[in-house]
């Protein structure tokens, strides 16, 4: 019924990675009687303030959390991890960084949710000796990365450089945020296209952004996109 309560087309784009992972870690809240965990990465884009789609975005995690509180009362927590590397590689200024971090943080903790800087999960990685060696990508997802890059990337050098030192960077954070959760289900608006970008030994539960059909990430639309906050997910 747990997993039964959030895993729908409501919420999900596809089906779940690693989803044998999936009934353990649920397994493991209900004995300990806590909560489940959720974490997910939050960027930055463009804007260096909260608008409407960020809103719309955690009122649908938050509707989602609901979903799991009617089916078990200890509930959910999403652990929303403000990618502050990323932020750093694409060249967004500090300052901006954590203005629009630091609002969506508020917004977040509003909604009963937390939160991590990704430059710290790493760091704890470290000290425990869980980060990992660079891996280099295959062609096939360089080039959907180097797409991106194309869109996003304003830091130095190129875009193809740009998208291989995130790809570097993707291979550590992924065994630090696995170290830093053990017990959690990585959430993420992509698709299964860049699994190799997330944790491996983490259930991947790909999901909408905004509400069913929406998978742009918040953090990328304009202020006054999806102005009208999005009606609540059909059930099932």
């Amino acid at each position: 019924m747990i997993i039964k309560s959030f895993n729908t087309w409501a919420f999900k784009r596809e089906q779940p990675g690693n989803p044998e992972r999936l009934v353990p870690a649920v397994a493991a809240a209900v004995a300990a009687g806590r909560p489940l965990e959720f974490v997910l990465y939050w960027g930055k884009g463009p804007r260096a303030e909260i608008a409407a789609p960020d809103l719309a975005c955690l009122d649908y995690l938050g509707q989602m959390a609901e979903r799991v509180r009617q089916a078990y009362a200890p509930g959910a927590v999403f652990r929303l991890v403000f990618t502050d590397t990323h932020a750093a590689l694409n060249g967004h200024p500090a300052a901006a960084a954590d203005a629009y971090f630091g609002a969506i943080d508020a917004a977040a903790q509003a909604r009963g949710f937390a939160s991590a800087r990704l430059s710290d999960v790493v760091a704890f990685a470290r000290e425990i000796g869980a980060d990992a060696p660079a891996e280099e990508p295959s062609g096939e997802i360089l080039a959907s990365l180097i797409a991106c890059a194309a869109k996003w990337y304003r830091g130095e050098g190129s875009t193809e450089q740009g998208a291989l030192d995130y790809y570097r960077m993707n291979m550590i954070e992924k065994t630090a945020m696995a170290a830093a959760f053990p017990e959690a289900v990585f959430v993420t608006f992509n698709g299964s296209e860049f699994r190799d970008l997330f944790p491996a030994t983490m259930p991947i539960f790909y999901m909408y952004s905004l509400r069913r059909g929406v998978g742009v990430k918040p953090w990328f639309m304009s202020a006054q996109a999806e102005a009208v906050p999005a009606a609540p997910p059909p059930a099932g």
